[in-house]
Parts: structure tokens; C-alpha cells; sequence
């Protein structure tokens, strides 16, 4: 296999994915515990001393548990993140560990060509993430409040592209979190629903009907469930006579397990 993504965890308990390209390799965000990203890198047969990077999305707990450990145990890695994020992560990395970039502007990492984008979202300075290598792109658009304009624009060539499917909007109305939280991921600055990732789904393939992979991800446990998840996202689509077939390849990442090894 040449340019490969797995998921390692998808939700919002933790996050942590991973692209590997020959002997080259990258961690977006390091949520979970250390045991199991490096449990995952062995899963995938990817040696530790082949990653090179690890990208930081924005400062939550759920994107940054296990920098510490990351950044001292994988020997040639460093983490990146721009300046406000660094601002506001409170887990010790250490000064030489430590790269910063600025949002809107590629910067490498060995052969990767990364290009980090401002998304919505309620942190610092946070980011999604186009990674380029091969003549190919992986994207990565979770913790999205809303689709913007440049986001859109950023992932509509995109090969693989990770999209949040944070909630099904019923499930959350009717369920137990209090109100604030409700108004908090159902905002401008939260987190995406089933159905506006269906309808970003629908722009994408009108823009640019290309062949794509499609991984849903950061569902909630308590709002969301992959099957409802798929569902939703496929009838969105249906009602815009848009199937499901070798062109467009539709899944589901696990909350907290890794996914396959895709080929990209």
C-alpha cells in the first residue's frame, strides 16, 4: 500500500487519526491514551520511528490528552499547532517538541504538504487540516459548527475526507443534556448534525462529482449512533437523487477503536 488512513478513535472522548505514505508517517491529534495510538500504529505496521508529526486541531481535551506521552516517546515526531492553540493547551510538550505554523499558510512535513484552515468552532484558533502527497488529498473537517465558504472550497477535491457527523438533532433536543450545552453544539461555533453533513455531502458531489471516500466522524455517544448516522447522511442524499456506489464510498469511523487501514 502506498498512501493509507486509519482511525484510531473518532468521537468526542478522543481523537486520533493517522496517514502513513512509504516509510512516512503523521499523526491529526492525539485524544486518546498513549497505550492506544501506539497500539494503533503497531496495528497498522507503522514503526515509531517513522512518524514524523503529529497536528494539533485546537486545544480540547479530547485532541490533546496524550501530547506528553507522544511527543517523549516517538523519537523523530513533533507536534504542530499555531500560536493561540499553543497559547492555550495546557499539557507540558517540551520547547524542541514544539512547531508552529500559521493558519492559511502550507508548510511540510517531510513529503506531506499540509495545509491547515480556520474552521468554526469554539477554541482558540482551531483548524482543519488537507494533507497532500502522491496526487492525492485527505481532509479532515470535524468540530464544525457550520460549513463555511473556505471550508468548502478546501475539501472539494479531496480523495478521503473525514466530516463530522457530531449528532442526530432530535436525539439531542429530546435528550438529558442541559440547555447551554444543547445551544452550545447545535451553534454556530459546535458541532455538526447528521443532516448538514448529508447537505455538505450534496454541494460537494454537485461541485465536483468525483470518486471520494467518505468517513463520518466525531459522533457523540449519547446524541448520535453510526447506524442512525448513516442513515440520515444517505437519505439527505437520496433526496437529492445522489446514491451511494463505487464513486462515492459512505462509512462510519468507531468512537473508540481503530478502523481499517484505507487505501487513499
Amino acid at each position: 500500500m502506498g498512501l493509507g488512513f486509519c482511525s484510531f478513535a473518532s468521537g468526542s472522548s478522543g481523537n486520533c487519526y493517522m496517514i502513513k505514505y512509504d516509510n512516512e508517517a503523521l499523526l491529526i491529534d492525539a485524544g486518546i491514551s498513549g497505550k492506544k495510538i501506539f497500539q494503533g500504529l503497531e496495528d497498522t505496521g507503522v514503526s515509531m520511528e517513522d512518524v514524523c508529526g503529529v497536528l494539533v486541531t485546537h486545544e480540547h481535551i479530547d485532541h490533546v490528552k496524550s501530547l506528553p506521552i507522544v511527543t517523549k516517546k516517538l523519537p523523530n515526531i513533533k507536534a504542530y499547532a499555531n500560536e493561540n492553540t499553543w497559547a492555550a493547551i495546557e499539557r507540558p510538550v517540551a520547547d524542541e517538541k514544539r512547531a508552529t505554523f500559521h493558519t492559511g499558510e502550507d508548510f511540510y512535513i517531510e513529503d506531506f504538504l499540509i495545509r491547515p484552515f480556520p474552521i468554526p468552532h469554539d477554541a482558540a484558533e482551531p483548524v482543519g487540516y488537507s494533507i497532500y502527497i502522491a496526487d492525492r488529498q485527505i481532509s479532515i473537517v470535524t468540530d464544525v459548527g457550520h460549513m463555511t465558504d473556505e471550508i468548502f472550497e478546501e475539501i472539494i477535491d479531496a480523495d478521503l475526507l473525514v466530516l463530522e457527523a457530531n449528532h442526530e438533532e432530535e436525539i439531542l433536543l429530546m435528550g438529558s443534556y442541559p440547555y447551554h450545552l444543547k445551544r452550545r453544539i447545535l451553534g454556530e461555533k459546535g458541532h455538526l448534525s447528521n443532516v448538514s453533513a448529508g447537505e455538505c455531502l450534496c454541494s460537494l458531489i454537485e461541485a465536483n462529482p468525483k470518486k471520494r471516500r467518505v468517513l463520518l466522524g466525531h459522533l457523540s455517544r449519547e446524541n448520535n449512533d453510526p447506524s442512525v448516522a448513516l442513515l440520515a447522511v444517505k437519505n439527505t442524499l437520496m433526496e437529492k437523487d445522489i446514491f451511494v456506489g463505487s464513486d462515492l464510498k459512505i462509512e462510519v469511523v468507531n468512537r473508540d477503536c481503530c478502523s481499517c487501514l484505507y487505501e487513499v
